[in-house]
């Protein structure tokens, strides 16, 4: 969380973006990249395996508009460590150590406040906004195959409904806060100060691209895609 970023640069560069354990590895270990849910929890993943944890990857619906979306709406992994843990390395925002899957106990980190709730065939990731708990999304215990996130892989790299085709988006968890570049706006967050910069030119973004986020693009990357907010399908 705090070497990797979430990005979703290669869909408004026009990349796609392919769920093999190879092109995962490629692009964000040789490539220097980060990713999106199906990639980074994807890999790491794999990368738990190696290590000696046995891990396993499960759907997750994320709320929006205050009810959960579609099946393998986002991928999240359940790690065995002699209890079960939460991890999710893959949306944006969120916590940085993995939660006790079957403890409804809040878990303080960073200045968020987190909660898994439920004990039946599904859970609940809440986040504390101020007093209220807000949900975040509800996962089931199935144990699913990275294939299996294919079709919503592609949904959210081409569908005008998507999320991830309305702005370009690349963020990393600091020791002291959060680094975003989201469209042609630089937001720095530090100790609950926040600072927003626009960015004026593509070679400042190049620039605040590879400072923050260790990221250099290919020199025929087309990155006035990545500051211009793209239109929604519903106007």
């Amino acid at each position: 969380m705090l070497a990797v970023p979430f990005e979703n640069l290669d869909i408004h560069l026009g990349s796609p973006i392919t769920l093999s354990l190879p092109s995962l590895y490629d692009k964000i270990v040789r490539r220097r990249r980060g990713g999106f849910c199906y990639e980074l929890n994807g890999l790491f993943g794999w990368l738990l395996d190696q290590l000696g944890f046995h891990g396993t990857m499960v759907s997750a619906r994320v709320f929006q508009d205050g009810k959960p979306g579609p099946e393998f709406d986002h991928l999240v992994l359940l790690i065995e460590t002699g209890e079960r843990l939460l991890a999710d390395v893959g949306f944006g925002d969120s916590f940085l150590e993995p939660l006790p899957l079957d403890a409804e106990e809040e878990s303080v980190q960073d200045g968020g406040s987190y909660r898994l709730i439920g004990f039946g065939p599904e859970r609940e990731l809440q986040q504390r906004r101020y007093s209220d708990w807000e949900p975040q999304y509800v996962f089931s215990l199935i144990p699913r195959r990275l294939s299996d996130f294919h079709a919503m892989c592609q949904f959210h790299q081409t569908s005008p409904d998507s999320l991830f085709t309305r702005k370009a988006v690349c963020s990393l968890a600091t020791p002291n806060g959060r680094v975003t570049l989201s469209n042609g706006r630089l937001i720095v967050t530090t100790a609950g100060q926040r600072d927003e910069l626009a960015v004026a030119t593509e070679g400042e973004y190049r620039a605040l691209l590879h400072e923050h986020f260790g990221i250099s693009l290919e020199e025929g990357a087309r990155v006035g895609r990545l500051m211009v907010p793209q239109m929604t399908s519903k106007g």
